[in-house]
């Protein structure tokens, strides 16, 4: 038993992916639940627009449990409602506050009394949430400070009323005019305030989710299918075929990726009228938006399966370094956990993650409507992507078939001085 326990521990320290593996994912899901699993988004960026803008503005720094939570970031008394709703669909800002001054009755703390109205982004699920939650509560105390200002009120006309009885008794009909005239002050009133979310309503889950899974299940395709279909060539032998055609790396690569890259189109295709019919998700945007940013990232993707293959000998070792590329797009690209809950480093991380960059483009043009305007940063960096790593990719299953070559030159020689001499 003790020389079977010593030959596995040969074996997994020969094996150093596996031993990679048992080590550093443990680590990394350590890191990643520790840091980026939170539901809870307690910092949002907000937009103010309105002639009362800077009056919003001043109630949001008076108050310490707004401030907290809410960043202003905008402030525009010239803005109109169609300006808070742009802000929003670009993905600028979490909430965007329209306001205008509703009369000149003095409001809480002297400053005017107006009429605000709350849009919340409901494609950021979470964050949209905590929005809910957090003007809900400002409604609620507004409601209290406006019952309050009307028991002050009535308590001040029931005063003047009572003064005015005793001066009419005590005084005649002289003194009830001059105690009638004076009239009791207006009640300050505090500002009404209305909340209304915007591209998904009701805050449903599969609106948010079904374009994330589509970049899934493209980077299922391309990682992992494309790297066990080019792993089990090289284990069949059927990579030595590749080296004697007349083919450049490119070529071998594009050939390879095609029937991948049609699959993926298929899947795509399918999972999107799929998810508009059964769960109702809307297509608000320009599908040629959808389309490019699907082909970029597909190129990505497939090309991260492509240089799995071209630095994994077996099967296995194949799935295995699949699956540490696949776990962190799922977990830190803002699919299931929001990147602005995330801790700073993680964050930067889920950034450099290409199904980041692809659900902000799908969730962008279905769900809120975005045009080439407001997602053209994600494109240009699916852009950068796809001709980083293709090219990485093309160079480096040039490098794998190449040792394969060399072999077969002597034995083609070989071949060919004996036909001379045969015919000879």
């Amino acid at each position: 038993m003790r020389a079977i326990v010593l030959k596995e521990f040969q074996e997994l320290r020969r094996d150093r992916r596996t031993l990679a593996l048992l080590i550093v994912m443990p680590l990394l899901l350590l890191i990643i639940f520790g840091y980026a699993a939170n539901f809870t988004v307690d910092h949002l960026t907000v937009a103010v627009y309105g002639s009362a803008a800077h009056d919003v503005t001043k109630l949001i720094d008076g108050n310490s449990k707004l401030k907290d939570h809410l960043n202003v970031v905008v402030t525009d008394a010239q803005g109109t409602k169609d300006d808070a709703t742009t802000e929003l669909r670009d993905d600028r800002a979490d909430v965007a506050i329209y306001a205008e001054t509703s009369s000149n009755t003095p409001g809480p703390e002297g400053s005017p009394a107006f009429t605000a109205e709350v849009l919340i982004d409901g494609s950021n699920l979470f964050a949209a949430q905590s929005a809910k939650t957090i003007f809900a509560q400002v409604q609620q105390q507004l409601a209290q400070q406006a019952a309050q200002a009307q028991e002050q009120a009535a308590q001040a006309a029931a005063q003047a009323q009572a003064q005015a009885a005793q001066g009419e008794s005590g005084s005649g009909t002289g003194t009830s005019s001059s105690g009638s005239s004076q009239a009791p002050a207006s009640a300050q009133q505090p500002p009404t305030l209305t909340v209304t979310t915007l591209f998904n309503p009701d805050l449903k889950t599969s609106w948010v989710m079904i374009p994330a899974i589509i970049g899934l299940i493209l980077t299922f395709i391309g990682t992992i299918i494309t790297s066990i279909g080019l792993v089990r060539e090289r284990e069949a032998g059927t990579l030595e075929q590749l080296a004697v055609m007349p083919l450049r790396a490119g070529a071998v690569v594009l050939g390879k990726i095609t029937p991948y890259f049609l699959l993926a189109c298929f899947d795509m295709a399918l999972i999107t009228v799929l998810g508009l019919l059964l769960f109702g998700v809307p297509f608000n945007g320009n599908p040629l938006i959808f389309i490019v940013g699907a082909a970029l990232f597909l190129f990505v993707v497939l090309g991260l399966g492509v240089l799995i293959s071209s630095v994994s000998r077996t099967t296995g070792q194949a799935i295995q370094l699949a699956f540490m590329v696949l776990l962190p797009q799922i977990l830190l690209s803002g699919m299931i956990f929001p990147l602005s809950a995330m801790a700073a480093g993680v964050r930067w991380i889920g950034y450099l993650l290409p199904l980041t960059w692809f659900t902000m483009i799908s969730q962008g043009v279905m769900i809120r409507g975005a045009g080439w305007d407001s997602l053209w940063f994600p494109l240009v960096i699916l852009a950068i992507m796809a001709v980083v790593i293709f090219g990485l990719a093309v160079v480096r299953l040039s490098r794998s078939i190449s040792p394969v070559k060399q072999p077969r030159q002597p034995e083609q020689t070989d071949a060919v001085q004996q036909r001379a001499t045969e015919v000879a």
